[in-house]
């Protein structure tokens, strides 16, 4: 069985109506961006770790079991791409979730994965 469409008419209409639905080049090009932050293991466990609460670096690498300068590479990666955001307080930086938007799509990425 040939997985690929053998007729040569194209359903204009149709067409038509979903390249009217997509988003911007540049919006499509941001999001393929923010998966590929997603595509890192330490970081899926960072994501994690700071669903319970903020966490500290050195407390992650505990968790990670990861080194705090790798630990701490992978938060900033994490920054940039404001999935996380940290305060602060004394001579401890404490890190949390950038808002609840990254606890969804973690939550819908892990329920994906275990129906498979």
């Amino acid at each position: 069985m040939n997985e690929f469409c053998e007729c040569t008419v194209i359903h204009q209409e149709i067409v038509e109506k979903i390249k009217k639905t997509f988003p911007s080049d540049e919006t499509i090009f941001h999001l393929a961006e923010l998966f590929k932050v997603f595509g890192d293991s330490s970081r899926m466990k960072i994501l994690c770790a700071l669903m319970q609460g903020e966490l500290c670096v050195c407390d992650l690498s505990c968790i990670i079991e990861s080194t705090p300068s790798a630990t701490s590479h992978q938060l900033r990666i994490l920054k940039q791409a404001k999935l996380v955001k940290y305060q602060k307080r004394g001579k401890v930086v404490y890190y949390s979730l950038d808002d609840n938007h990254v606890k969804e799509i973690y939550e819908k990425g892990l329920n994906h994965v275990e129906e498979i």
